[in-house]
């Protein structure tokens, strides 16, 4: 497969920033291609680059009882689909060292979720894919210590690395955005992505469902492209209060077209 439509980060222009949205998760195998097709065509308007995202399968749930998966391999084929059916790089978390060999060959980036960003063996794993690594910001942890993510990744051998912010901890159960950390993790050299619904989440609920504050996403995208973001990260769906994960901080699919044109504007009069 020819991999040079998906080098968008060394052509990306200054007055752009680069999108990476899907869903949270891989319900079923027909939902996110109508997301991934709806996304491309907003996105090639507005000439955004964009990567499909999709979670082949969440294995960080707070109850037992909470929706995971259609099964891994499943999944991915429905990701390689959407790879090769949109010509779209995609995106994908990965949770153990095992599954960095498992899901490259059907994605472009691997995804470190964010309480795995200090697994060294995850990490590497990713590397020696030579897939591009896209390391989340821990909750926990200031943007000045990604710098040793990221040389975990370099010193792999693999030099083709991106962070996302994603909030931090604030109290047992919010997060707050501290949008200083942008500037910091741009000097390790690497693009630096704005996760602007997963940092509304409200974690730690007492039913075991994470809330959220959607009505928020516009704020927290405008001010990221404002901060000087390379790309934004965000999760949607058609219907998010149906959505079988982290529906409660999705931005409704309906909503992107209208979000985007005003974050091109932002980002136009920026540079």
């Amino acid at each position: 497969m020819d991999t040079s439509r998906f080098n968008f980060l060394n052509n990306l222009r200054p007055d752009r920033f680069f999108l990476m949205a899907g869903p949270c998760v891989i319900e079923d195998e027909t939902s996110p291609l109508f997301i991934a097709e709806a996304l491309k065509e907003m996105t090639q308007k507005l000439g955004i680059p964009f990567v499909f995202k999709g979670s082949y399968r969440k294995a960080n749930r707070s109850r037992l009882d909470s929706f995971t998966g259609i099964g891994d391999e499943k999944a991915l084929k429905v990701l390689h689909k959407i790879r090769d059916e949109f010509e779209v790089p995609v995106v994908t978390d990965i949770h153990a060292a095992n599954e960095a060999e498992m899901a490259a060959p059907y994605v472009d980036i691997l995804q470190i979720p964010a309480f795995l960003c200090r697994q060294t063996d995850l990490l590497v794993a990713a590397a020696k894919t030579g897939k591009t690594v896209n390391i989340k910001k821990g909750q926990f942890l200031s943007g000045e210590s990604m710098q040793f993510a990221v040389e975990k990744v370099r010193q792999s051998g693999n030099d083709k690395v991106m962070l996302t912010e994603r909030g931090n901890s604030f109290g047992y159960q919010d997060l707050v955005v501290d949008f200083r950390n942008i500037p910091v993790m741009q000097q390790f050299g690497v693009p630096v992505i704005l996760d602007a619904t997963h940092s509304l989440q409200q974690p730690n609920q007492s039913t075991g469902v994470t809330g959220g504050q959607p009505e928020r996403i516009a704020l927290i995208a405008k001010a990221g492209i404002a901060a000087g973001v390379d790309g934004l990260f965000m999760e949607t769906h058609p219907d998010p209060a149906q959505a079988k994960s982290d529906g409660a901080n999705m931005l409704p699919l309906h909503e992107m077209k209208a979000l985007l044109q005003k974050l091109v504007r932002i980002k136009e009069a920026l540079a």
